[in-house]
Order: structure tokens, then C-alpha cells, then sequence
């Protein structure tokens, strides 16, 4: 399919190159607008269209998630972020947090406001015919009047891998439509997500990177498992808010004398959720498991969480025109989960489906102020009053404050939260044929505190976090979930910086981690991430036209750590003590380059393979890919 998609995009975006040579952009076109949703859906979050072209080689979704993530080598498997505080700790979110910065789902929906149709495409490509990497993303919006918009995205990732049984073939597309009146407004967002991925257990013997090609080294789950593994997830965001009070549109300018002093908004959400994990092997008695528990001629094991979720609140705030704003709001809600797995048994028959019904009751509530336009400050906290999280509750707050009336001003912010919070229903059950537990675990109480500085004028970013965990809950050696009950610190600092001279630019981001206890939790002290590129603009006289350029070389390096390991089976990252990894450095040298609204680039992944050692490896067990040419192109027009 994305050959053929190949043979389509590509001479379009020659024509779209001839276009652009001899026509310029439409005079007058207001650029999209953008937005997305606060966690408790109550207010927008302005964002821009990523239509960048600075370091436009670094196009991946999961690297604009997260900086610095780990994976198993092939672009679309499972991954975790390096940098502690970007995991995803949500328990609702657990058979898909590694999978989740390639998913649309109910927590990232983005909605548009369009005067004219905007449209993006990305394509990109590695590799020869028989390891073929390719990705695609297409982005429609388009407003049917003035407050009505439909949207929708659909995103490819499709990898054959360079080491056999490594394929990958994710598809997620989203649909999204908002509705932004004066006193009423609605968001909706539909979300189809499916990941297959090939699971080929690691390498057998790391020596063989040396002599072998990778399709050539051997694999622990080779052609008699044929294992893999399939994720599904599909929800339904619908968010409906009503304003008695004229609350005016997004971007509107109130004056102090034509907007109410006090506005109260209801609002109504429903979040559905179906997530389902599959996992097969054909010969389950390869030696790669321990343990069989239903059968040992097939492996076919399945998980499932489905979730409906409504909340219905009411919130306040104060005339925003005036320089000291109050806000507030309070709501209550209801969760129903249904879990669903395979439970070994000793009887006839030995496996047996089990489904377990939990439902929850929380209230949920938020207050802030914002004084002046550049001080704000901002609690809010939900706590469950009964069902399987009962007793469960999280407060977080946070104070910001803006330097100057500039566009994008100096920012600095300080924040925190505490919790106490039961660990993912699937910590407690599971059931598959080669794992089963059932554990008793406390829960897990944890101390955030943080602060962030940021200057966007100097390319300037300073962000510090610290955290104090009780009851820390993971996967240990043996890959089945452990509970440390002691005390556990993480403390992060992370910088970035650019730096300019002349036509010379050095773009970096530094991270600092470290863990009071590596048994329980490992990290990299150092992980760094630097792209030094030469940019040039060339202008054509006889068109009129530039071109804008990017020549350079990036590089990734941390240093050495006990990384989770991978267990295909269970699809969960755990804690080993027996190999390290790091101490690498991965280079990319690209070429990067924009006409118009059209950006290109080029890209040597990895040159320095075979010349700086074999230990290319950020999981134990599953080596990067070697040296590889990359090219992408991306196309965005709302003429």
C-alpha cells in the first residue's frame, strides 16, 4: 500500500514544487489555528501547526513526545522514555503506554479553526526493497462556517526491520470535529489505533553484528514461532460545554464593559475506551519461556480493558478583561471498567476466560487565579469515594509567571503534586499462557515537585524535577510485576540551548538523571542530544524564490545504565541487572531544506556503524539498526 502511496505522493509534490516556483502565498490568509484540551477538558491550550523547518529531520512523532526514548531497535515497536518524568504513569493507560505517542487517543485529541482547507502530508523512506522503513501522515481540516470544523489524520508506519522477524505495521487514524459558539461549544474525537508487530525474542549472539549481515544474525523467536503481537485500541471523546453567559470565541478581545463579571459553564464528558493485546506463538516449547501453563502446542494468549467514563462539572471564572481573575470549578464522576483475559487452570478445560466488572465514583475539582495577565496560579485535585480505586486521590498545583508583553515572553513556572494511587488493574491480575499472578499490592504514594524556565527568544529551556516515591511498582528480572515498599528519589535537570555564530548553529539537549536505589530503578546520569548544521538561504533572482538549507551532523549518546529489558509476551519493559548499554555515540548526518511551504530532507542514519564499535544497543538483546539513507518530505498548504 504505501509503495503505491509512494508513486502518488511523490509526483504531486513535483507539482507542487513547480507551483511554488510561480506562485507565492495567497495575500491575506490567516494561518490555522490550533488547540488542545486540558486534562480535565475544560480549557483550550493554544499550539502551533508543526510546520517547522528547523531540524525538520527529527519528524518523528515519539521524538516530539520525548527527547530521549528507548526502543527495540525497529521504528514502531514498543518503547519507554528515557527521561523519568515523561513516562506515562496513568493506570488506565497501561497495555498501551508503550505504544501511546503513535496512538490517537481520548488524552492528545488536537482541534483546528480554518478559514481555508489545510492539508499536510509527511512521507519518508529507508532502506532497500526487502528492509523497506517507510511512514506517511495525512492531516485534513476544514471549517464548515465559522464555528463548525471537521478534521481527521491518518498515520502509517510500516518497517520490514533489518534483523528477521521484525516487521512492524502500525495504522492510526483519528477523526475530530469541534463546534465553538458563544455560549455553546462541542469537541468530538474518535480514535482507531492497531499495531501488529513481528516478535523476534532479541538476538541469540551479539558477536554475529561483526560478520554477519542483520537479516543473517540468528533470533531467539525464529521461523518455527512466527510470534507477534497485535494491539487494538479504538475511543470516543465527546465534550460538551454550555455557557448561560456570553463567554465570547476563541481569539475574540473582551473589554472589561462588554463581557459579565461572573460566566459559569456545565459541561458534560464521555470518554469510551477499547484496548485489546493479543500475543501468538506457534511453537511455545522453543526454550524462549519458562514457564506453560494452557498449552504447548499454541500460544494465543489475549488481554482486553474497555472503559466508559462520564463527568458532568461545573466551572466559574471572573471577567477575563479584568487584571485579577478567580476560576474555579468542581465535578463529579463515574468510571465502569470490564477486563477480560485467558486463566490457567488445572481443570478440564485447562483455560478458562475471566471477566472481572470494576466501576468507580470520583470528584473532581479546580481552582485558579491569574492577576495582571503575567502572574497565574492554578490547583486542582480528584479524589475516589468508592469502587476498585476507592480512596485513591491526586492535588497538583502549579505558578507561573511571564516576563514582558512580547510574543512568546520568558516564562518560569513552579509546580508539584502529590498522590496516592492504586497501580494498573493488570499489576494485580493476569492470566496467559506462559505468566499468571495475582498480587496484593499497596498503593503508591508519590511527592512531584519542579520548576521550569524558559526563554524562547534565546532558544533557551532550564527544567528541574524531583520526586519521592513510596510502594514503587515495576517489573523485576523474573518479568512478573514486584512492589518496592521502601522509599525511592528521582532528580532531573534538563537543559537546552542554542547557540549561533554567523551562519553556524549548535542546538543541544543536555539531561541529568539520577536514582537513590538502581536496583529498583535505573537511569542514565547523562544523556545528551546535539545537532550542529551549517543553514544558508539561496535566492533565485530570475524566480524570485529562496530556498532555505540545513547541512549537519546530530548526534545521541548516554552514558552506560542497566536498560529494561523486553518480554515480548507480556509486551512490558523489566528491570535486569546483567547487561548494560550506552556509552555509544548514534550519528546522523542531514540535509534538511524548505521551498515554500514545502520541506525536505536527507538523512545518513547511523554512518558511524561497524567504524565506532558493535555495542548499538538501546535495549540488552536488540541492536539498532545499521548505517541506513533516509529521505522525507513534507507538504502543508491552507490556500
Amino acid at each position: 500500500m504505501l509503495r503505491r502511496l509512494t508513486l502518488i505522493v511523490i509526483p504531486a509534490l513535483c507539482m507542487v514544487f513547480h507551483s511554488n516556483a510561480q506562485v507565492g502565498d495567497t495575500a491575506g490568509v490567516r494561518k490555522p489555528l490550533q488547540w488542545t484540551l486540558t486534562d480535565d477538558y475544560t480549557t483550550e491550550t493554544s499550539t502551533d501547526p508543526d510546520t517547522a523547518f528547523s531540524l525538520f529531520h527529527r519528524y518523528r512523532k515519539t521524538d516530539k513526545f520525548s527527547p530521549f526514548n528507548a526502543f527495540t531497535g525497529n521504528y514502531g515497536q514498543p518503547l519507554y522514555q528515557v527521561n523519568f518524568f515523561d513516562r506515562i504513569t496513568d493506570p488506565s493507560r497501561f497495555l498501551y503506554r508503550h505504544y501511546y505517542p503513535f496512538m490517537f487517543t481520548p488524552f492528545n485529541p488536537v482541534f483546528m479553526d480554518t478559514r481555508v482547507p489545510f492539508t499536510e502530508m509527511v512521507f519518508s523512506y529507508a532502506g532497500p526493497r526487502e528492509m523497506a522503513d517507510q511512514t506517511f501522515r495525512i492531516r485534513h481540516s476544514q471549517n464548515v462556517n465559522r464555528f463548525l470544523n471537521f478534521g481527521l489524520i491518518y498515520d502509517i508506519v510500516n518497517s520490514l526491520g533489518q534483523y528477521s522477524y521484525q516487521k512492524t505495521d502500525n495504522k492510526n487514524f483519528t477523526f475530530h470535529s469541534s463546534y465553538t459558539g458563544a455560549k455553546y461549544k462541542f469537541y468530538f474525537a474518535a480514535g482507531l489505533n492497531t499495531i501488529l508487530n513481528n516478535e523476534n525474542g532479541g538476538i541469540t549472539d551479539e558477536t554475529q553484528l561483526q560478520s554477519f549481515e542483520p537479516r543473517d544474525v540468528e533470533v531467539k523467536l525464529g521461523s518455527l514461532s512466527r510470534a507477534g503481537s497485535i494491539l487494538r485500541n479504538n475511543s470516543i471523546l465527546v465534550v460538551q460545554r454550555f455557557s448561560p453567559g456570553h463567554a465570547g470565541n476563541k481569539g475574540d478581545t473582551l473589554s472589561e464593559k462588554s463581557s459579565p463579571p461572573l460566566t459559569g459553564t456545565f459541561s458534560h464528558i464521555f470518554v469510551w475506551e477499547s484496548t485489546r493485546r493479543t500475543y501468538s506463538d506457534s511453537y511455545p516449547l522453543s526454550g524462549f519461556y519458562d514457564t506453560v501453563f494452557i498449552s504447548n502446542t499454541a500460544t494465543f494468549d489475549s488481554l482486553s480493558e474497555r472503559s466508559i467514563k462520564n463527568t458532568l462539572r461545573f466551572d466559574f471564572s471572573t471577567n477575563p478583561a479584568r487584571k485579577f481573575r478567580l476560576g474555579g470549578g468542581a465535578g463529579i464522576g463515574h468510571e465502569f471498567y470490564r477486563y477480560s483475559q485467558i486463566v490457567p487452570s488445572e481443570l478440564n478445560p485447562p483455560s478458562d476466560t475471566a471477566v472481572r466488572k470494576e466501576s468507580n465514583l470520583l470528584v473532581k475539582g479546580l481552582l485558579f487565579n491569574d492577576i495582571g495577565g503575567n502572574f497565574r496560579w492554578k490547583a486542582s485535585g480528584e479524589l475516589f469515594l468508592a469502587g476498585f480505586r476507592a480512596g485513591d486521590f491526586s492535588v497538583e498545583g502549579e505558578i507561573m509567571k511571564t516576563f514582558g508583553r512580547v510574543e512568546n515572553p520568558p516564562s518560569w513556572k513552579i509546580y508539584g503534586s502529590f498522590s496516592s494511587v492504586k497501580p494498573s488493574y493488570w499489576y494485580y491480575y493476569w492470566g496467559s499462557n506462559h505468566f499468571k499472578w495475582e498480587n496484593d499490592f499497596l498503593k503508591v504514594f508519590r511527592v512531584d515537585a519542579g520548576t521550569k524556565l524558559t526563554v524562547p527568544s534565546r532558544h533557551f529551556l532550564l527544567r528541574f524535577d524531583y520526586a519521592i516515591i513510596d510502594n514503587y511498582t515495576g517489573f523485576g528480572p523474573d518479568t512478573v510485576p514486584f512492589q518496592h515498599t521502601g522509599g525511592l528519589s528521582v532528580a532531573s535537570l534538563m537543559l537546552g540551548k542554542d547557540f549561533s555564530a554567523w551562519k553556524f548553529h549548535l542546538s543541544n539537549q543536555l539531561l541529568l538523571q539520577k536514582s537513590s536505589n538502581r536496583d529498583v530503578l535505573d537511569l542514565p546520569l547523562v544523556s545528551v542530544k546535539s545537532a550542529g548544521y551549517f543553514e544558508h538561504n539561496f535566492r533565485f533572482r530570475i524566480t524570485n524564490g529562496n530556498i532555505n538549507t540545513q547541512i549537519g551532523v546530530e548526534i545521541l549518546y548516554n552514558t552506560g545504565y542497566y536498560a529494561y529489558g523486553f518480554n515480548p509476551s507480556t509486551g512490558v519493559y523489566f528491570n535486569q541487572s546483567s547487561v548494560t548499554t550506552g556509552n555509544y555515540p548514534l550519528l546522523t548526518a542531514f540535509l534538511n531544506a524548505k521551498l515554500r511551504r514545502t520541506r525536505i530532507f536527507l538523512a545518513l542514519e547511523h554512518f558511524n556503524s561497524g567504524f565506532t564499535g558493535y555495542n548499538y544497543f538501546m535495549i540488552p538483546g536488540y541492536p539498532l539498526n545499521v548505517r541506513t539513507f533516509r529521505y522525507g518530505i513534507a507538504w502543508t498548504f491552507y490556500d
